[in-house]
Order: C-alpha cells, then sequence, then structure tokens
C-alpha cells in the first residue's frame, strides 16, 4: 500500500492514550511519523478526565473518612471542609504540565507535532489549517465529546471539562445524566457544601448489576445527593438578571422547573467523527457516528485508517482509557507487522469513584443469563464487615457471578472501601480463568479489603 511521495509513513490524529503506542513504535521502526491534535497535547484522561477528575475525588475521599472517624480517635475543630479554590490549584500542578510535556517528548523522539482540526480530502491525504498531509497510514485516536442535549438552552449548560476548570463552586448544581460523569462529579460538589441535584432520563450505570447500582442510589440520597430518575430535561433557560438557570424537567405527566447556579452536562458521549470528513476519506461510520473497523482495528472501508479507543468502539471494547492504550499496542503491531493480532476485551475492570466507588468487571447475572451460563451468584452486604467499620463506612455490597459448571467468575460487582482496586483481582481471575475454589484457596495479607474475596466468591 504505498504511496508515491507520501509526506509521512503514519499520522495519528489525537495525542491520548490510544494513539501513543503507534506513534512511538512506529517511529522507532523508522518511519516517518507526524501527530496532530485540535486541543493541547495530552488527551482526554490526562488534561479533561480521569487524572484530573481523581485529584477531586481523592480530596473528597479524605473528607468523608475524617468526618465519619469524628468522635471516633479523630479530633478537630469541626468537620473536614474541601477549600474548593487550593483544590483546583492542586490538581493544576498535575494537568498544566502535560501539554508541553507530552510535545517535547515526541519531538524528541523525531516525530512532527501538528495543532489543529485535521479532516480527510481523500482516502491518502488529510488537512490540517492550510496544510495537506500524504500519508500511507493513518491513526485516528481523536476520542469523544459531549453529546448534543438537543434542548433549547443547551449553550447555557458547561461541560465536564468547564467543571474541572471552576475556581470556585456555586452553591447549587444541576447535573443533566445519572451516568458515570455526573455521578461522580455530583459525590464531589456535594463533599464541597454544593446543593446537587442530578436529573436522570433511564436506567443509571446500565453496565453495572442492577441491585448494585440500586445501593449506590439509595446511599447517594441518604447522604444529601438530590437523584430525580425517569425524568426528562426539557430547557434550560436564565432566570431573569440574577445569573442563576432554571432547569425545566419532565417526570411522566408532571413538569416542573428547578432553580440552580450551574447547568453541567453529565448525559453521555459521542466519538469525535463529526467533522473527520469520514466520507471524502472513505472511511464509514456506524449509526452512532463511531468509525467501523474489522477484528483488527482497521477501517473496514479504508485499509489506509485504524481507529483505536472511544472513536471506534467495536464490540465488547468499553470507552475506558486502558482500554485505548491496549487498542493502540495492537494497532501498532498491526501496522509494523502485518494484521495478526486482535485486542482481547476479557476482565476489563471499571469503576464509578463515587464515595464509596463503585466498581465492576465481566458480565452482570443478566447478561450471564441471557448467554445461557449456568450461574452461580453470591452477594451480600459489606457493611458490617471489619474492613468496613475500621473506617465506618456504612455501606457497602458484593455481587458474584460464576458458571457453576466450569466455577469460573464471569462477572463481579462491588461497592464499598477499596473495591476500586479489589475489582483488579476479579479481573485477574477472569482474563486468566482461575476458578472461584483457587480465588478462595489463596492466601491474602491480612487485614485488607483484598482479604475479603474468599467470601465473595
Amino acid at each position: 500500500m504505498s504511496t508515491a511521495g507520501a509526506d509521512f509513513d503514519l499520522v495519528v490524529l489525537g495525542t491520548g492514550g490510544g494513539g501513543s503506542a503507534p506513534a512511538s513504535k512506529c517511529r522507532a521502526a523508522g518511519w516517518r511519523v507526524a501527530v496532530v491534535d485540535d486541543q493541547p497535547y495530552g488527551g482526554t484522561c490526562a488534561l479533561r478526565g480521569c487524572d484530573p477528575k481523581k485529584v477531586l475525588v481523592a480530596a473528597s475521599d479524605v473528607v468523608s473518612w475524617s468526618n465519619r472517624m469524628l468522635g471516633h480517635g479523630v479530633t478537630g475543630e469541626g468537620e473536614a471542609t474541601i477549600d474548593w479554590p487550593a483544590l483546583m490549584r492542586f490538581k493544576r500542578t498535575f494537568t498544566d504540565p502535560v501539554p508541553a510535556a507530552r510535545e517535547q517528548a515526541l519531538t524528541k523522539q523525531g516525530i512532527e507535532t501538528l495543532h489543529g482540526e485535521a479532516s480527510f480530502l481523500a482516502e491518502d491525504r488529510i488537512l490540517v489549517g492550510a496544510r495537506q498531509l500524504l500519508a500511507r497510514h493513518f491513526v485516528i485516536a481523536a476520542g469523544s465529546g459531549p453529546r448534543r442535549l438537543n434542548i433549547p438552552g443547551e449553550e447555557l449548560v458547561i461541560s465536564s471539562t468547564g467543571f474541572l476548570e471552576m475556581d470556585s463552586l456555586p452553591r447549587r448544581i444541576a447535573f443533566i445524566g445519572a451516568g458515570y460523569i455526573s455521578l461522580e462529579f455530583a459525590h464531589v460538589a456535594h463533599r464541597a457544601g454544593a446543593e446537587v441535584v442530578v436529573i436522570g432520563r433511564g436506567a443509571p450505570l446500565p453496565h453495572f448489576d442492577s441491585s448494585v447500582v440500586e445501593k449506590l442510589i439509595a446511599h447517594s440520597r441518604e447522604i444529601g445527593v438530590d437523584i430525580r430518575l425517569d425524568t426528562s430535561v426539557t430547557a434550560v433557560e436564565r432566570a431573569g438578571a440574577s445569573g442563576k438557570f432554571l432547569v425545566r424537567a419532565k417526570a411522566g405527566d408532571r413538569a416542573y422547573s428547578i432553580e440552580t447556579d450551574l447547568v453541567v452536562h453529565g448525559a453521555g458521549r459521542v466519538p469525535n467523527t463529526a467533522r473527520l470528513g469520514a466520507q471524502a476519506g472513505n472511511v464509514r461510520l456506524e449509526r452512532n457516528g463511531a468509525i467501523a473497523v474489522n477484528e483488527f482495528l482497521q477501517s473496514t472501508t479504508n485499509p489506509r485508517v485504524y481507529a483505536v479507543g472511544d472513536i471506534a468502539l467495536p464490540p465488547g471494547s468499553l470507552p475506558l482509557t486502558p482500554v485505548a492504550a491496549h487498542e493502540g499496542t495492537i494497532v501498532a503491531s498491526n501496522l509494523l507487522n502485518g494484521n495478526r493480532k486482535r485486542p482481547d476485551y476479557r476482565g476489563i475492570p471499571s469503576v464509578v469513584f463515587t464515595q464509596p466507588p463503585l466498581a465492576s468487571v465481566g458480565l452482570t447475572e443478566k447478561a450471564a443469563r441471557e448467554q445461557g451460563i449456568n450461574v452461580r451468584v453470591k452477594t451480600g452486604d459489606t457493611g458490617g464487615w471489619y474492613s468496613s467499620r475500621i473506617a465506618r463506612e456504612p455501606v457497602g455490597m458484593f455481587k458474584t457471578i460464576a458458571d457453576a459448571d466450569s466455577d469460573r467468575i464471569v462477572g463481579a460487582h462491588l461497592l464499598g472501601r477499596h473495591a476500586e482496586e479489589v475489582i483488579n483481582l476479579l479481573a485477574l481471575a477472569i482474563r486468566n480463568d482461575i476458578s472461584a475454589t483457587e480465588m478462595r484457596q489463596m492466601v491474602y495479607a491480612y487485614p485488607t479489603s483484598g482479604s475479603d474475596l474468599p467470601y465473595m466468591v
């Protein structure tokens, strides 16, 4: 597939985790490589997603734990609180250095770095600003962005990116959507002293087991997060000249409004393909806007193009940075050695960083039964377990799903202290066919949350 006189052997669109391996590995093999981004270099996770979010979550967790322990061995002048401006300054110590450092690292490897929006002119050619780039191959790792709400007043709503850049926290915040983004930020904002309402149209967190999700929703309401489900937002309006907003909502036949100081979009994301010029590049898109790829993550219509991460999301994939990085490594190998490797989506853990966190891996009970698996389910409340009591964490739950015939774990869903770490052990078991019996027979460090595992499987 040579392109006579091509400017580059490879052009990568996006500078996050998905495009890193193809750019670096192909450059190390002597390829002429360029990367393009219309955002600051570093990608969503490092700059506008997981990493800065976890800085806020960590502070929120400290406040929650400290206040739970008051009078139980911990003393202080009243409850711990979050200093939002100081927390944002701390967050920026993580995010501010990233773009320059990422670009310098690419340049040091001999990769040309370009800034601007890229769109296809032909199967082998893209336009970046006023410059045309001819290339033998393209890797599209441009991620996703907030989906359109298609309601009046949508322009008044800020994205999660905007939330992560606020120097002060408004007193009242409304989140549209009841998924990862809204629930995580709602818990943080609540711990920081804001009045929070989450408005969700459908079932929250559908990829997690519904019984564990219900436990999280109930706990969120108990601590003061107002969660309204089966409710549609129909419009957002300015409330006169006060700087406040009215969120128009409808639940069944009942229409009402919520006055708030800020409205945040947490209602899902879509692949960033709207301005890609996919048709000109003969790049077929799925109905959801994702790039259609084969088992090797190669475009089904333009063999020069590969796609990884949120912009593709083939069956089994999840919109998570570690998944994009895994796919990037697969694509790098396929570019250099021909299409031989396929991504492995078994045992991918996912976490909602609420307080406490909700974690999941593998199948839900419903999905396992639909696949005809002879399921063995274990479930229980862990709020009274030693690992919860020592931190006065009142809420916790587990649900594990195993194949009764093979003794293999096929799914696990955890809510509680250290769930985000314990889920990795269960993911390891699923990915490597470690049986429930073997998990029970393992000798664990004690007392740890990991040592609870034998009672869960």
